[in-house]
C-alpha cells in the first residue's frame, strides 16, 4: 500500500510537504546547521550547487527556502526532480541529469562564485570533486564512505556507476575521508568538521582537522546492518579500488 501511495505524484508530494512541516528545512542530521555556521563564519557568497538530493532532506534545504540565496540542484531521478520542482521556490534551478565527467561544464558555468558545493552521488563522488574543485567553492560538503575506514581509497571512475548494482551490501561506493582530505589538501582546503552520524565531510580554506582523528563510523549503516566498519571493510576490500 505504501509503495502504491508513493507512486501517485499528488499523494507523494502531500507526504513530502507534511515531512517538511515536521522536520523543517534540514538535511539528514546536522548538515544544515554545520553549513549555516560555516557560511556565517566564512562570508561565503549566497549560492549553492548540490547534486544527489532528496526533495525534502538535502544539505542546502535551508538555503533553498531563503530568498537571498540562488541554487542549482541536480539528480539522476526524474521523479525526485519533478517533486522538487513542485515543492521548492521557482528561483532554484532544478535539473534531471545523470552526471559524468563529460557533462559537468554547465555546473562550472552556473555561478561566478560558489558558496557551497555539496556532492552525494553514492559513486563517483571523488572524481566529480576532483574535476569541480577548480571552481573554488567557499565550502565543500561531500559524502565519505566510512566502510573504507582510514584507507586512502576511492572506487574507480565508472560513468555508469550505480551503487546497488556494484555490490549487494551497498557498502562499495565513493571514497574514504582520508582520500577526500588528500584531494582537498592539494587545492588548499582542510577538513573543518564531519556530520554527527559519520557520512558527510566539510572542507574550507581554513579547515585544519586531522581526518584520521575526526573520522566517525557511519552510525546509521552500522545500526541497520548490524555490522562494524571493520566487518564492512573485510567484505569489500578485495573489490577494485584506487589508492590516492
Amino acid at each position: 500500500m505504501r509503495n502504491f501511495l508513493k507512486s501517485i505524484p499528488h499523494l507523494r508530494r502531500l507526504r513530502y510537504r507534511s515531512m517538511r512541516i515536521k522536520r523543517g528545512t534540514r538535511g539528514e542530521a546536522d548538515e544544515t546547521d554545520i553549513l549555516s555556521e560555516l557560511v556565517a563564519t566564512s562570508g561565503a557568497p549566497k549560492t549553492f550547487i548540490e547534486f544527489g538530493f532528496h526533495p525534502v532532506k538535502f544539505n542546502c534545504a535551508a538555503f533553498a527556502y531563503s530568498p537571498d540565496w540562488q541554487g542549482l540542484l541536480i539528480d539522476g531521478s526524474a521523479e525526485q526532480v519533478e517533486d522538487a520542482k513542485a515543492l521548492l521556490p521557482s528561483r532554484i534551478d532544478i535539473r534531471n541529469c545523470f552526471l559524468s565527467l563529460d557533462n559537468l561544464d554547465f555546473i562550472r558555468a552556473k555561478f561566478e562564485r560558489v558558496g557551497v558545493l555539496s556532492i552525494d552521488v553514492d559513486g563517483n563522488d571523488y572524481w566529480f570533486l576532483e574535476r569541480l574543485i577548480e571552481i573554488e567553492p567557499s565550502i565543500i560538503s561531500v559524502e565519505y564512505n566510512a566502510s573504507f575506514g582510514h584507507a586512502p581509497v576511492t572506487v574507480p571512475y565508472d560513468p555508469s556507476f550505480v551503487r546497488g548494482q556494484k555490490h549487494p551490501t551497498g557498502w562499495y561506493h565513493g571514497a574514504s575521508l582520508t582520500a577526500l582530505a588528500r584531494l582537498c589538501q592539494r587545492s588548499g582546503y582542510g577538513l573543518a568538521t564531519v556530520s554527527s552520524y559519520g557520512a558527510n565531510a566539510f572542507f574550507t580554506k581554513s579547515g585544519s582537522l586531522d581526518p584520521t582523528a575526526a573520522w566517525k563510523p557511519n552510525r546509521d549503516r552500522d545500526e541497520w546492518s548490524g555490522t562494524t566498519t571493520a566487518q564492512q571493510w573485510e567484505v569489500i576490500k578485495a573489490l577494485p579500488l584506487v589508492t590516492v
